[in-house]
């Protein structure tokens, strides 16, 4: 007798050979999940900035403290996303996703009940384990479920709504700390977790790569969350000898690439130049954006005065351009190519962090913020969706859930990177970010290594090709 195995209601049949077309319940349904659950993840990873004086404050923490708050999530979060790319790859994409949104509502308690600086470091990293898992996942999901002729719409659907979630962190940060506490932006990730496990049992497909890697590579993971430690431990603490050792560490982790069998991070990705270039721009990007949001949220509670609502308030023009624009954005590089939006964005940007130097203690929000936010977020959004896409689209549709695990690893450790030295680098530390003065001194200086290396950025851009291509 054959037997034919019938789908069960809670895991939904593979997509359709030509994939899920965007306009069906099911496709929207799935951009939906995709967008909810790592929306839940990049609005974690800047919400916190605007509650890290309120934290310093409660918890009594330094500067250094408050930087590893940030840090010990991106630390955990860039050195174990391959590993979640390469996971949902071999075991399934949304078996992952669903596992890492569990994870991360799970450190998400932890944090919202930590009781000292370093309780909540330690709750921090255990929330970017969660993350690693769900982040590539999401966008795995759209890559290998949509069909092909969707996927630029639905990979800008998801960049507007995902990138909301990231910018409009500040705002519903601040308003949840004047209705309560800090703690609340923690404990918020508890029911939008619920809601994306049920989203993704119901309506979400299964997809893999059948030829993933049958085994992990522990020695590659190892040596990349050792090293990227050793770094950011030697650039937040001004200690030599271990960021010479992370330094070290991370050069094993490229040549235990180069000899691993079946590596986390394949070397043959980088043989594009589209690839590489793609993501030495996400570098660059992502760094100067993570050193602006980081800074500029501290100088407008610290030295012009502002609540933590005030200061969320300010950043608002960003989310609400990504929301009218993103998708547009993304339709248009459909049409055009990335590389013209590759190059004006970066440029765009890096004019509205300059614009944002001049705040200070007596700064006016209609004068000297609001247009270096308009000019920034229209930046953010002319280079977001095209970047996301060249990315992927410089890889096979099998290799979907790695090449999206290294960009996304890419651009946390540049935020981890420039969080941990930015503020060394222009002479902050210890309780330095409780004096305006002092702090608008090194805020000042800070944008302007910001915007050179928005500049950087726009020059890399000029190296990727007018069309979107896929590596052979």
């Amino acid at each position: 007798m054959v037997h034919h195995q019938v789908p069960l209601p809670s895991e939904p049949a593979p997509p359709p050979a030509g994939g899920v077309a965007l306009s069906t319940p099911a496709g929207r349904w799935l951009v939906v999940a995709a967008v909810l659950g790592s929306g839940m993840a990049l609005l974690d990873g800047t919400v916190v900035n605007v509650a890290v004086k309120p934290i310093g404050d409660q918890l009594g923490a330094s500067l250094g403290d408050l930087q590893w708050v940030i840090n010990a999530y991106m630390l955990t979060l860039a050195s174990l996303i391959l590993i979640g790319g390469s996971l949902g790859d071999r075991l399934g994409r949304k078996r992952v996703f669903m596992i890492g949104v569990v994870w991360f509502a799970s450190a998400s308690l932890l944090c919202g009940l930590a009781q000292s600086p370093w309780q909540l470091i330690a709750a921090r990293a255990f929330q970017g384990v969660g993350a690693a898992l769900l982040t590539p996942g999401s966008l795995a999901m759209i890559q290998g479920s949509i069909a092909p002729a969707d996927r630029s719409k639905a990979i800008g659907i998801w960049s507007a709504y995902a990138g909301i979630a990231a910018a409009i962190g500040p705002l519903l940060g601040g308003w949840l700390i004047d209705v309560w506490s800090w703690r609340l932006v923690f404990l918020m990730n508890l029911p939008i977790a619920v809601i994306v496990v049920g989203l993704c049992a119901r309506h979400v497909p299964e997809t893999r790569n059948l030829d993933a890697a049958k085994e992990f590579d522990y020695k590659g993971a190892g040596l990349g969350v050792l090293g990227l430690a050793g770094v950011t431990y030697g650039l937040i603490q001004s200690a030599w000898i271990p960021g010479l050792v992370g330094v070290a560490l991370l050069a094993a982790f490229v040549v235990a690439e180069v000899r691993e069998r079946e590596p986390m991070l394949p070397p043959g990705l980088f043989a594009s130049k589209t690839f590489s270039n793609a993501n030495v721009l996400t570098l660059v990007v992502y760094g100067a954006m993570s050193g602006l949001i980081f800074l500029l949220v501290l100088q407008l509670q610290v030295s012009v005065g502002f609540t933590p609502l005030q200061a969320g308030m300010a950043t608002l023009p960003v989310p609400l351009t990504m929301l009218l624009l993103s998708s547009r954005s993304g339709a248009l590089a459909a049409r055009i190519g990335p590389r013209p939006q590759l190059i004006v964005g970066p440029g765009l940007s890096a004019a509205g962090v300059l614009l944002l130097s001049r705040v200070g203690p007596s700064s006016s929000y209609a004068v000297d913020i609001l247009p270096g936010v308009i000019v920034f977020s229209l930046g953010l959004t002319t280079m977001v969706a095209p970047l996301t896409a060249t990315v992927l689209a410089a890889a096979s549709d099998s290799n979907a859930g790695i090449a999206s695990g290294v960009n996304n690893a890419i651009a946390r450790a540049a935020s981890l990177l420039v969080v941990a030295a930015l503020p060394s680098l222009v002479g902050l530390s210890g309780d330095d970010y409780r004096d305006p003065v002092t702090l608008t001194d090194g805020y000042q200086m800070a944008m302007l290594l910001c915007a050179g290396l928005l500049v950087v950025g726009a020059l890399v851009a000029t190296r990727i090709p007018r069309t979107y291509q896929q590596c052979r």
